[in-house]
């Protein structure tokens, strides 16, 4: 299950890595001491094995959150931390987001879901904790529906 969800983060990663850097500098940001991977894309995109395996809702207008946040040690060591924040669309409409942890071996991601229409811009904000220290991961990405 581990190498699934590595390979669904890494096909994302490159297929809406051209949108995201022009917007925000790439699929993942430098924050103090950690290299913060996010992405989000349509739930319909993962296969519904790895939807079951994993808790998600698969619908056309669903997003998947996917969050990744590594140490800046040489060993890029997956790091558990608490994850808060929102999403807010352009009208200004808040939705807060929850996210699950998935610990899989070494790897630790952060799992949220968001209903959304299409063509809708939605902006994030996620406050990122561990221990004294915080950070705020912002991006925004506009969904299609399937």
């Amino acid at each position: 299950m581990r190498l699934v969800l590595i390979a669904v983060f890494l096909i994302f990663s490159a297929s809406y890595s051209h949108a995201q850097s022009t917007q925000s500098g790439g699929q993942f940001k430098m924050l103090g001491e950690w290299e913060v991977h996010y992405i989000a894309f349509p739930s319909t995109f993962i296969q519904p094995s790895v939807a079951k395996a994993y808790g998600v809702i698969r619908s056309e207008n669903k997003a998947l959150i996917n969050i990744s946040v590594l140490a800046t040690d040489q060993a890029k060591t997956a790091q558990q931390v608490q994850i808060s924040g929102f999403a807010k669309n352009l009208l200004g409409n808040k939705k807060q987001l929850t996210f699950k942890q998935i610990v899989e071996g070494d790897a630790i991601y952060y799992l949220s879901q968001l209903d959304y229409y299409n063509e809708d811009v939605y902006r994030f904000e996620l406050n990122i904790k561990q221990g004294n220290e915080q950070q705020v991961l912002k991006f925004q990405q506009k969904f299609y529906v399937d």
